[in-house]
């Protein structure tokens, strides 16, 4: 298998890196500072696949607080807010689509 790091990443339009929280699951997303945060507005975005990488590596070599880092794309608004870019990102970050027992 190869690793995420070796493989051709082609990035079309603003990514950031996410991946979940060892701890709880939390969907996390890592940060221009070089750590994780559970608020994409927070995110670092990357526009060229050559940043895509950085952040990936970085994120990458952080593997005690996160599992299974990768790029995913996002949308930036008129007013440069960062909005999830596809369906799986919109339900990571909403939480799951349906009730969990108890709630």
């Amino acid at each position: 298998m190869t690793s995420p790091l070796q493989q051709k990443l082609k990035v079309h339009g603003p990514v950031v890196i996410t991946a979940n929280r060892l701890g709880d699951g939390a969907v996390v997303y890592w940060t221009a500072a070089g750590a994780w945060t559970t608020d994409i507005a927070a995110a670092a975005v990357a526009t060229a696949s050559a940043r895509a990488k950085q952040l990936l590596a970085a994120a990458t070599a952080d593997f005690v607080h996160a599992v299974d880092p990768y790029v995913a794309p996002v949308e930036l608004s008129p007013d440069r807010r960062v909005l999830p870019g596809n369906l799986r990102e919109q339900i990571r970050v909403s939480g799951p689509t349906f009730s969990l027992p108890g709630a």
